[in-house]
């Protein structure tokens, strides 16, 4: 749908799009992904090779899941290694800097705190509202003294990882397919797809893997309309960040990714049937904290 100016919902994507017209070339963006899977890669190698030299064994399984407070923040940092991917790449293919990726600086932060604190103020609303547990009381974690003087770096930790993740999909990815093709399927579709497959993991999800897939997938459609909206990765960030930092380090599976939460939730991901329904609830709360940052960006 147009409007009187001939925009269209997606108009602002153009400011993200624009930097890589001329050079949006197929080759550039499959050479570019080799080139973030390989840094990726080598960074991850050198990183868990010199935690296991200095480390107990039995610390390996603790990086591995994420049980620890200092293991969850080494896996949750590592994901700096793909924004340097992403830089490297657009540097040299798209000959473009990494801010054009993220966009103009200033908005992507205006419009970052304005999706974030309708989130927060929703998250809010939705803790005070009844159910008043998930079956069983919550198991605390952490002493709220230990979580407090975490946090900092816990925020920071999901920042770069929730940030990380949407540069690349959301950012290198989407942008690149923009520039090539003009249809919102081809360039919402295929970096959806790549990141709900990013999320199938049968031996940690059991039979609820592809359900954990679809959810990704329906979150990468929207954190990609966002983007496409808003014209910066700002707001698909604050509304990712949101997510995973109420499923990090509020209340977390005890045995997924669960260091730095405050309390573990009174089930595992073995619990199949206790954990789709909950999942189910989660497909409800993401589209409503959607619809919530959409409202929050045509104030």
């Amino acid at each position: 749908m147009q409007d009187r100016a001939g925009r269209t919902a997606y108009s602002s994507h153009e400011q993200l799009v624009k930097a890589v017209r001329g050079r949006s070339e197929i080759w550039r963006l499959l050479v570019g992904i080799g080139v973030i899977v390989l840094v990726v890669a080598l960074l991850n190698a050198v990183l868990f090779a010199l935690v296991a030299s200095f480390a107990l064994p039995e610390w390996t399984d603790a990086l591995v899941q994420g049980s620890t407070p200092l293991a969850l923040l080494i896996i949750l940092a590592s994901f700096a290694f793909a924004i340097f991917g992403v830089a490297l790449a657009a540097r040299r293919l798209q000959h473009r800097a990494l801010v054009t990726v993220i966009g103009q600086p200033l908005l992507a932060i205006q419009q970052f705190w304005r999706v974030f604190r309708v989130l927060v103020v929703l998250g809010l609303v939705v803790l005070v509202l009844p159910p008043y547990d998930m079956g069983a009381p919550l198991v605390p974690n952490l002493s709220l003294r230990s979580w407090l003087l975490l946090l900092p770096l816990s925020v920071a930790a999901v920042l770069i990882q929730t940030g990380a993740e949407e540069i690349l999909f959301r950012g290198f990815l989407q942008q690149s397919l923009a520039a090539r093709f003009r249809s919102p399927v081809i360039w919402m579709g295929i970096p959806s797809l790549l990141f709900a497959l990013g999320h199938y993991d049968p031996e940690a999800s059991g039979e609820n893997a592809m359900l954990v897939v679809i959810w990704a997938g329906v979150f990468g459609l929207l954190a990609a309309d966002l983007t496409a909206r808003s014209g910066t990765l700002g707001p698909a960030i604050a509304l990712h960040f949101c997510n995973n930092a109420s499923a990090l380090l509020l209340f977390s599976l005890p045995d997924m990714l669960g260091g730095l939460a405050l309390y573990h939730v009174p089930f595992d991901a073995s619990d199949t049937e206790l954990l789709r329904q909950w999942l189910y609830v989660d497909f409800a709360l993401m589209i409503v904290a959607w619809l919530a940052a959409r409202i929050a960006l045509r104030r």
